[in-house]
């Protein structure tokens, strides 16, 4: 073997590096013996969903031969063409249409087209005109935080998502950002840039949370003294709910806390925040920490139904991250969105800032705006992503943003949530399978979005033996102990849970990127090596009791 892959090699660097990280390496690992086992590698510690939303890119690819024949329209010159032109488009859309009844996805971009129109009162020729125009992508976008008509489509669909349709005293803006990993750069950023947040300041994690949560925090230019919020409540079984009680909520009484950030639903469990915790903690913001900062990346949430953002609740307060990529299989298009309500803290807090900070932000700003004061903060999340200078080539490009306005249009004119039912419904039929192979029993929970789980080989010994095996596994092994056997020995790649601050003996499973019947070949393996660790404790224990007869 190499020695890089050696056991001894790989465990100085567990805990030492990212999860993700450490993957690569497990990968290699399962490679070494994967003919064994098919030649395949079940790599269940990738996020990325092996599924695709279909019928919105048809879509998008049939709208872009239209917009093609209207640039050649324009004039062309062999391969040559000009630009779309507004005047009349519709109609000549629609004449399209007519004419290329059979094109792929031509239904859906039409009732698309015929859905925006009559539910935001588009002028016809407008609309499509930004759709032609943004698919070709010949312009620079405009305004640049995002395009007028797909701005209102994308933020309609985030108010369905995120807040189950409520209405609000104030609207919210949306900034179309290239996935949720820039969102949450920009995010960090741009509070730094605008003294929201200082250089060593305190700021609270809700965890288990996605790792890169845990480690931007460290980087040199923050610093942030960190807070942990731990999802540490048990049910009546001593089984953890992945709820937040209320000894840990209040911690964030302290308003030396500034900003906190949440994943809901969480990562490694994709377990939602339930009312109870939710409410218990719009009750402390409210009555102790009214100034907090919250930003929450919701990323899971059409796994669940009827899911309710902290943003919904708290809209004064909260900034919201939202990527399309799991949830209609587009990583690579990198589709993500920060949603501020316009009524919010962030806005306030900086008009609140001393004299000299202020003098400072404006000289920032000055170069895009003749009254800096009065530039709102998801703009200057804008100018800051392109370093203020580069403000006018800021924003999403449109081709990406015109497919972001295809996905979320689609599911507002799914009215029967037909293609979520599917979503969800392949997670938890894949969830089934895992837990089948584990042989363990499968508990309903309303706030599982089941993309992804978490196994605890501690809590399962005990629950299917006794507490003296788990004690025995923990005295004897460590959790890389059990990656590294399943990497070498099955082939199967999982995730350590501790590098998402979760428990230390559990590990994450991606229920999203394999075919249904990986999971059940997954639990079995999980299920030999308990199996194998049930043997060993029993001969460890024969062993004992002989010496001690022999003793006596």
């Amino acid at each position: 073997m190499d020695t890089i892959l050696s056991k001894e090699s790989l465990r100085k660097l567990y805990g030492r590096i990212s999860p993700f990280e450490f993957k690569d390496n497990l990968i290699k690992l399962a490679n070494l013996n994967k003919e064994q086992f098919n030649g395949t590698v079940l790599d269940a510690g990738r996020g990325n969903p092996n599924w695709t939303s279909s019928k919105p890119r048809q879509a998008f690819f049939t709208l872009g031969q239209f917009a093609v024949s209207e640039c050649q329209r324009t004039f062309s010159i062999d391969s040559l063409a000009g630009m779309p032109k507004q005047d009349g488009i519709y109609n000549r859309f629609v004449n399209y249409y007519n004419e290329n009844t059979t094109e792929p996805g031509i239904e859906l971009l039409k009732d698309i087209v015929d859905f925006c129109i009559d539910e935001f009162k588009f002028n016809k020729d407008k609309f499509l005109f930004e759709l032609c125009d943004g698919i070709i992508g010949d312009n620079y976008p405009f305004p640049d935080r995002m395009l007028l008509h797909i701005e209102k489509i994308v933020n309609r669909y985030l108010i369905k998502e995120l807040c189950a349709n409520n209405t609000y005293d104030s609207s919210f803006d949306v900034f179309a950002v290239e996935g949720g990993t820039a969102a949450m750069c920009y995010i960090f950023e741009s509070l730094v840039a605008n003294n929201l947040l200082h250089k060593g300041d305190t700021i609270a994690l809700m965890t288990p949370i996605f790792t890169p949560y845990l480690e931007i925090p460290h980087l040199p230019n923050y610093n942030f003294n960190v807070i942990r919020i731990h999802a540490n409540e048990i049910d009546n079984e001593n089984n953890p709910t992945y709820q937040y009680p209320m000894e840990e909520l209040e911690k964030l009484k302290d308003k030396n806390i500034k900003a906190l950030f949440i994943v809901n639903p969480n990562n490694p469990a994709s377990i939602a925040l339930n009312d109870k915790c939710i409410n218990n903690l719009v009750n402390v913001v409210k009555n102790y920490n009214p100034n907090l900062m919250i930003i929450t990346d919701d990323v899971y949430c059409t796994f669940i139904n009827d899911f309710k953002s902290v943003i919904s609740y708290l809209p004064y307060n909260t900034i919201g991250v939202y990527s399309l990529s799991k949830y209609f299989g587009v990583t690579g298009w990198r589709l993500g969105t920060i949603l501020l309500n316009k009524n919010n803290i962030f806005d306030d807090l900086i008009k609140n800032l001393s004299e000299e900070e202020k003098i400072n932000l404006n000289n920032r700003y000055k170069h895009m705006n003749l009254n800096p004061e009065n530039v709102p903060f998801i703009d200057r999340l804008v100018a800051d992503s392109r370093q203020v200078a580069l403000n006018h080539t800021a924003g999403l490009s449109t081709p990406q943003q015109v497919q972001m306005a295809l996905f979320c249009a689609s599911a507002l004119v799914d009215i029967n949530n037909n293609y979520k039912d599917l979503t969800i419904e392949i997670c938890r039929r894949r969830k089934s399978l895992l837990f089948q192979g584990l042989e363990i029993k499968l508990k309903e929970n309303p706030m599982d979005a089941s993309y992804y789980t978490e196994i605890n080989i501690i809590e399962w010994a005990k629950n299917k033996y006794n507490e003296d095996l788990a004690n025995f596994i923990s005295e004897k092994y460590t959790p890389f102990d059990i990656l590294y056997d399943l990497a070498k020995n099955y082939s199967v790649v999982l995730l350590n849970g501790d590098g998402f601050a979760s428990s230390e003996w559990s590990f994450r499973v991606s229920l999203a990127n394999l075919n249904d019947n990986c999971y059940y070949i997954i639990g079995k393996a999980l299920k030999k090596i308990l199996t194998d660790l049930i043997k060993e404790y029993e001969k460890n224990k024969l062993t004992q009791i002989n010496t001690s007869r022999k003793a006596q």
